[in-house]
């Protein structure tokens, strides 16, 4: 059983809990979405890309879940660690990809030194996180990245959040929440990123999608002097 931390916020908690008892469910049902099968693997080989003609460095798959997009993105020559809030998710990461470093945190209060970071990777990891607590997050997102370093950030599109109610029969409840990729670009440039590039594919169906899905990729600028 894992306790909650003193003053952690209630939307944390909950998907935490949430992740947490959907863990072995959630790897399965996601469990052919590897190497070459990885839903929109063209998009992280891009980041890849970026971040490898910006000089490299360390990248932070933040949320990573299992474990499926650090996986990819160290296939890719990154030098890549996940980071999850649900000790279930990073169970499975570490037991599916041995080799490579996982550790448990919250996005919004990183145990990450300033400025270290090449990259950061938040693959569908910001949908539970209330909208008012967004400029915190991007904030946080830029207090860890290297001047010039790279975020990619991967949502739902839309107005209207899904929400999962005993999922696999679990007893739990969690908000997806769908954002408007251009109110997504106007919070990250206020919080001083520079977005590189905005992608938006409709929803696939056959792979059970029901919304469009978004892509921003922003830069922390150089400093200069």
């Amino acid at each position: 059983m894992t306790s909650t931390p003193s003053g952690e916020a209630d939307f944390v908690t909950t998907t935490r809990t949430f992740y947490d008892a959907v863990a072995e469910d959630y790897a399965e049902m996601f469990a052919g979405e590897s190497g070459a099968g990885l839903r929109d693997g063209t998009v992280l080989t891009a980041f890849a890309g970026l971040v490898s003609r910006g000089g490299g460095g360390q990248v932070a798959d933040l949320g990573c879940g299992p474990g499926r997009v650090t996986a990819y993105l160290a296939s890719l020559g990154l030098d890549v660690f996940g980071l999850d809030l649900s000790g279930s998710m990073l169970a499975i990461a570490r037991r599916e990809n041995p080799g490579l470093r996982f550790r448990q945190g919250s996005m919004l209060e990183l145990d990450i030194p300033d400025g270290t970071l090449a990259g950061a990777v938040s693959w569908y990891s910001s949908i539970h996180t209330p909208v008012d607590r967004l400029p915190s997050l991007f904030a946080e997102f830029g207090r860890v990245l290297a001047p010039g370093g790279y975020l990619l950030l991967a949502f739902q599109a839309g107005d209207r959040p899904l929400t999962l109610d005993r999922p696999f029969g679990h007893p739990v409840r969690l908000d997806f929440e769908r954002r408007r990729p251009e109110r997504m670009a106007e919070s990250l440039e206020a919080a001083g990123f520079a977005v590189r590039s905005r992608t938006v594919r409709e929803a696939d169906e056959e792979l059970g999608e029901s919304s469009a899905q978004a892509f921003l990729v922003a830069r922390k600028p150089v400093e200069l002097g």
